[in-house]
């Protein structure tokens, strides 16, 4: 579920991401045709989009060129082996509905964060650092803290599921950009801002350096999903946020491990 972990094991992710997704994609096929698969792709099959301008704004990194973020259309560029095995089925699940006649449809999700998500370092930073700030752990910004990224709660995603459930015969073998988009965008540094405030604390992040694959900057254009499905998110960043950090405190004892 990270890209720090596949450059560890890269044996793994693929086994997991690219060959599990193709075992799915063939029961399917072979038992159950009449099967919706929606798979849970990723940002990172844009890859690092070098040569797309970015600048710097007073809260974090945008694209100079791509005012909505990225569209479906922005080549494929898979980086990373995590980039690569969800870059793999991500294709695959296109494929199968053309060569196969299958209900398929992948989701190329941004950040997404909310309650229930046990984020750690290397993956879930919005859910993380809430976590972090709340029981007083080191957090730590790796490269400089302004990466920005569009963020989208679970619960707007769980609906562009159900937007996709109910268009399937319409949208299959199509891949969607799913995540906050340019109007919930956040940076690292203005998150750790924000919690600060919402949790009347100080916080002395350490600091690391960057990470692989790290991009500095990514926000997907939602248009085509509000076009096709009909959604568009509607929880703001702020009470999002403000709802995570509600129940990971009324939930402290699940979060035991982080004391030991």
């Amino acid at each position: 579920v990270a890209v720090t972990t596949s450059y560890t094991n890269p044996r793994e992710d693929f086994e997991i991401n690219a060959l599990g997704t193709f075992n799915v994609m063939e029961a399917v096929r072979l038992h159950s045709p009449e099967s919706f698969v929606l798979y849970a792709s990723t940002n990172k099959v844009y890859g690092g989009m070098e040569s797309v301008p970015v600048e710097m704004t007073p809260h974090g990194y945008r694209f100079r060129d791509l005012p909505s973020g990225v569209p479906e259309t922005q080549p494929l560029d898979f980086h990373s082996p995590y980039g690569c095995s969800k870059g793999v089925a991500d294709q695959y699940t296109i494929d199968y509905a053309r060569i196969y006649d299958l209900h398929t449809c992948a989701f190329r999700q941004s950040c997404i964060y909310g309650t229930r998500q046990f984020g750690i370092e290397d993956q879930g930073w919005v859910a993380w650092f809430s976590i972090a700030a709340l029981l007083e752990r080191p957090i730590t910004l790796y490269g400089d803290g302004w990466q920005t990224r569009d963020v989208l709660d679970v619960r707007d995603l769980a609906r562009a599921y159900e937007a996709a459930w109910h268009s399937r015969d319409r949208i299959s073998g199509q891949a969607f950009n799913i995540g906050g988009g340019p109007v919930n965008t956040l940076c690292l540094r203005d998150l750790l801002r924000f919690l600060e405030e919402e949790l009347a604390i100080t916080l002395s992040p350490l600091s690391g350096q960057s990470r692989p694959g790290d991009q500095p900057v990514f926000i997907c254009d939602v248009s085509k999903a509000a076009e096709q499905l009909g959604w568009t998110p509607e929880i703001s960043v702020d009470a999002g946020v403000r709802h995570l950090i509600r129940w990971v405190r009324d939930n402290r004892d699940l979060f035991g491990w982080l004391r030991q």
